[in-house]
């Protein structure tokens, strides 16, 4: 008989989760090294030392490890790192090479990574505290595409990779829908665009080794939503808590004990903040009627024209209309009247609109 803890294998809201769970979301280990941990006597929980990971806890359990108990869960937090090529991503290796994780700053605390990228690769690479959250943006089943920017030796027959789209199994191992799309061909190289979903151990450097070209280069793009961008080679940047919120679902809220979290992925981008309006179509508009007097109704006046001797004069009564002045199209340009031939010249530098007579 077992000396663990615990209410048994079934997990849930109100029953707890499994300690390897609890532990990899507290930020000290994956879940592999927590099952390792307690396969060394590590761990132990409200006093018992546990022998096998399929132990619940619930959050008024107490956790040990190495004796001292595990610290509260931080917010999910979330970073984008320019992985160098030379660099292993693990948190130990067995060869004394360099780590990615020698090279962070230490205020960054333990974080794990998303995914890896070997030895000779670089680019983008995703770190965060949250083991969990880790885990589930590792799953294919995010349907998050990974783009990598790909060199290989030789020149290179777009018409080959056509076939990959289906997938294909190599020794036995199956690979799912890879696309490839040729750039240029550059002397005895050539760089090729590849996106994929499951991103495999060493996949791409398989597949096209077994297509007879070897990978000299590999870079990763981006991991979903997440872009490599301008971020300098060795460099880190925290994701926004609002882009974590947005991409992932992820509360702001801080997680108490071993609280469950929902995540609901997104492949949208977030919509623009505000109503975007279109532009009002033009209409045309009648000119406003101008300020002023308003125009002299007709008027009559009477002429008495001059009769020759012995004739009685004649008068003739003549009407004047006024001239109705044209209306101006919208938008044409003002024109200045010619000036009145018995006008005095106008004197350069006088204020504006000082030679109108109206």
């Amino acid at each position: 008989m077992s000396d663990e803890t615990g209410p048994g294998p079934e997990t849930g809201p109100d029953k707890g989760d499994r300690i390897a769970k609890v532990l990899a979301r507290a930020g000290l280990c994956s879940r592999r090294d927590a099952e390792r941990w307690i396969e060394e006597g590590r761990v132990a929980v409200d006093g018992k030392l546990l022998t096998t990971p399929a132990v619940v806890v619930t959050p008024g359990s107490i956790i040990l490890v190495d004796g001292k108990p595990i610290k509260e869960p931080e917010p999910s937090r979330l970073w984008r790192y320019h992985k160098p090529a030379g660099l292993v991503t693990s948190h130990r290796d067995e060869k004394g090479r360099s780590t990615l994780f020698d090279t962070l700053p230490p205020e960054l605390g333990r974080v794990i990574s998303v995914g890896r990228l070997d030895l000779n690769s670089e680019g983008l690479l995703l770190l965060t505290n949250d083991g969990e959250l880790a885990r589930k943006l590792e799953l294919p089943a995010t349907g998050w595409v990974r783009r990598y920017k790909v060199r290989v030796h030789g020149t290179v027959d777009p018409e080959r990779f056509l076939p990959l789209v289906e997938g294909v199994v190599i020794d036995g191992v199956r690979y799912g829908e890879i696309k490839v799309e040729f750039e240029r061909q550059k002397g005895s190289n050539a760089w090729v665009t590849v996106a994929l979903t499951e991103g495999k151990n060493r996949e791409i450097r398989k597949v096209f080794e077994h297509l007879g070209y070897v990978v000299t280069r590999l870079i990763r793009l981006s991991y979903g939503p997440f872009q490599l961008g301008l971020l300098p080679r060795g460099g880190i940047e925290e994701v926004p808590r609002r882009v974590l919120r947005d991409q992932l679902g992820l509360g702001a809220a801080k997680d108490k004990g071993a609280a469950r979290r929902t995540l609901a992925l997104k492949e949208e981008p977030a919509a623009p903040k505000g109503k975007v309006r279109p532009p009002k179509p033009h209409r045309a508009v009648e000119p406003a009627p101008k300020r002023g007097r308003p125009p002299a109704p007709a008027a009559e006046r009477s002429i008495e024209a001059r009769a020759a001797p012995g004739k009685t004069a004649a008068r003739i009564t003549v009407k004047t209309v006024a001239r109705p002045s044209a209306a101006k199209p919208v938008g044409a340009r003002a024109t200045r009247a010619p000036a009145r031939p018995d006008s005095a010249p106008k004197k350069p530098g006088g204020p504006r609109g000082a030679d109108r007579r109206r």
